[in-house]
């Protein structure tokens, strides 16, 4: 019998990561292919669950960060999240229906087929930025491939950790999905536990870490990081308008969002004229900011602090540092910061030299858009891009000439909001990718299976070798 829903918050109170792993491992034992019916069921719970405490949920991140726009937690976690929901609960016959084929030629009449099946124990480690968002998403794609899922929560959204565990555990039993929240020493025994496939979404540094864990129980993982997004606005381009895009993703969740646009490539001569329609769109979108219930604060005091002493060092090697809102000053006290401009700036510099996760843009000048692109191409490969332009010649050059994780033209952030692509890092920025068919594929392992013909041409190819092999050979090796 499985594990009753009521035992998911003492084991997470009480039991060791190891306890609540061992019981998934032994449930999907118990089960090892669960039928579609069974899928679409639990799907349709995490849906309920979700459409029924989705106030309740947003109230809980505002809390964790002290203040975080329901809004934004709205528009940017819970209505993805059910969409994903719902292109799963859409497309799951067709995601487990074996893929069939005749075999290649020489091996007809026999056929072929990839069939999915469950991986077993899937772990799932979330990020603080968007802790519903992060924690559903591959949730989704791991429940629709079958299998036993276990989630930990960031520590910097306790209250938001606390509430799903909660919820969680009133509708599932504990072996089937598991909150476990904790420290970061409970997170380092969590990526020590031999899943059978670990998503962890996060920082780079903290990723080589997950890796390292997973790596001594051959775990495979998909990582999605992070890096220094660029996005390059081509000589070509409206400045009103890509100012307009590029400040509302650099602003949403105060730009702590992995894949915010992080610092931005413009024709040399364009600075000024880009700060002004930057000002424009602050002023419009966020009339005042300190109280402001949509301006987001910023997580902890930590990052705060953080975020302050990348402004000071910038402006202490002779950047130019230009608040985007004239009640910038009116901010302490609060744990916001204004959405800021930097220019004049060197690689020597901190803000150029990791991911910012703030409201906080660099703007890089340069001569022409290959000198652009080479600049990203300098640098580690990031987790998205943006080009902002309508010249097809220079998109296809952007597009062709760089790497990175997705791509959005003449907007930003959308990439991630499509089911049917892909979202993923490359090198620094991660490894594989989930979402729609893709977190189906990533979470089942995709058995190749071969049905031999009772009559087939195998016997002409087995010893004793011969002339008939000799023939048989030749025709093989054109």
């Amino acid at each position: 019998m499985p594990m009753q829903s009521t035992q998911a918050v003492a084991l997470n109170t009480a039991g060791t990561v190891h306890d609540i792993f061992m019981h998934a491992r032994t449930a999907f034992e118990r089960q090892r292919f669960p039928d579609r019916d069974q899928r679409l069921e639990t799907l349709r719970k995490v849906e309920q669950l979700l459409r029924a405490n989705a106030f309740a949920l947003a109230q809980a991140v505002s809390a964790d960060f002290g203040n975080r726009s329901i809004h934004e937690t709205q528009i940017l976690e819970l209505f993805p999240a059910l969409s994903a929901i719902r292109d799963a609960k859409r497309h799951l016959r067709q995601w487990m229906k074996p893929q069939r084929s005749w075999a290649s030629l020489w091996f007809l009449p026999a056929r072929r087929e990839i069939r999915p099946q469950p991986l077993g124990v899937v772990g799932i480690i979330v990020p603080w930025n968007y802790p519903l968002l992060l924690a559903v998403a591959p949730l989704v794609a791991a429940l629709a491939a079958g299998n036993c899922v276990l989630i930990k929560m960031s520590e910097f959204t306790p209250r938001t950790g606390e509430l799903l565990a909660r919820l969680i555990g009133t509708v599932f039993p504990a072996d089937q999905i598991s909150i476990v929240n904790g420290n970061a020493e409970v997170a380092r025994k969590f990526s020590a536990l031999p899943f059978d496939h670990l998503l962890f979404t996060g920082s780079t540094a903290v990723g080589r870490q997950v890796m390292a864990a997973a790596a001594a129980n051959l775990t495979p993982v998909t990582l999605e990081l992070g890096g220094k997004s660029p996005a390059i606005i081509g000589p070509e381009a409206d400045l009103d308008i890509a100012a307009d895009k590029i400040l509302f993703g650099k602003c949403v969740n105060a730009g702590q969002t992995c894949i915010a646009p992080d610092y931005v490539l413009l024709p040399r001569g364009k600075e000024d004229a880009f700060i002004d329609a930057a000002r424009r769109t602050v002023a419009r979108l966020y009339p005042s900011l300190a109280q402001n219930a949509d301006y987001t604060s910023i997580i902890n005091m930590r990052h705060f602090a953080r975020l302050h002493d990348v402004l000071a060092d910038a402006a202490a090697r002779g950047a130019i540092v230009t608040p985007l809102a004239i009640e910038a000053t009116e901010l302490a006290g609060t744990q916001k910061i204004a959405p800021t401009i930097v220019h004049n700036v060197d690689e020597s510099m901190q803000l150029m030299q990791d991911e910012i996760f703030g409201p906080i843009l660099p703007l890089l000048p340069y001569e022409t858009l290959d000198a652009a692109i080479a600049y990203v191409n300098d640098h580690p490969r990031p987790l998205a891009l943006y080009y902002f332009g309508d010249d097809a010649q220079h998109i296809d050059r952007v597009l062709d000439q760089t790497v990175a994780g997705g791509v959005t033209v003449n907007e930003t952030l959308l990439h991630i909001s499509q089911e049917d692509l892909p979202f993923g890092g490359v090198g620094p920025s991660g490894m594989g990718a989930y979402h729609g068919k893709y977190g189906f594929d990533t979470f089942s392992k995709l058995k190749p299976v071969f049905y031999q013909s009772r009559f087939n041409g195998l016997n002409l190819l087995k010893p004793p070798y011969g002339r008939r092999f000799e023939a048989m050979i030749k025709l093989l090796l054109k």
